[in-house]
């Protein structure tokens, strides 16, 4: 399929997302899972082009911005930390299989909130969450 037909499928998959998200979030230790259901997550069908000016890879396929938990507080910043999910690049990744579709969601939610609580994923492997 081509991206433009894919998007009328943006809807149903943001709905997936949402629905995996919570499954993982039920998942994890009580102490990380209090942590991630602070975190919003947000579906976007592409990658804005102010990501891509700032570095960010074409091809990515979630993005945790915002101040890490281990970070000092910045009274000026208001920026939150969030997820964002580019639904197009993990659908095309997936070969638009939804088995697929629904791990690599798992993963990219598990690597990103990671950034979130400033674990690599070497770390995230050594607790058991990848």
């Amino acid at each position: 399929m081509k991206r433009n037909e894919d998007r009328e499928r943006g809807g149903a998959l943001a709905r997936r997302v949402e629905e995996i998200v919570r499954q993982v979030i039920a998942e994890l230790p009580p102490d990380l899972r209090a942590l991630a259901e602070r975190i919003p997550v947000r579906c976007e069908w592409e990658i804005a082009d102010h990501w891509i000016e700032e570095g960010v890879a074409e091809d990515t396929m979630g993005l945790f911005s915002g101040p890490a938990l281990n970070e000092p507080t910045d009274p000026e910043c208001l920026e939150s930390p969030r997820i964002t999910f580019f639904l197009a690049e993990l659908w095309d990744y997936s070969g638009a299989d939804v088995a697929t579709f629904d791990e690599e969601v798992r993963i990219t939610y598990i690597h990103e909130f990671g950034h979130y609580l400033g674990l690599d994923e070497a770390e995230l492997e050594e607790r058991g969450l990848l």
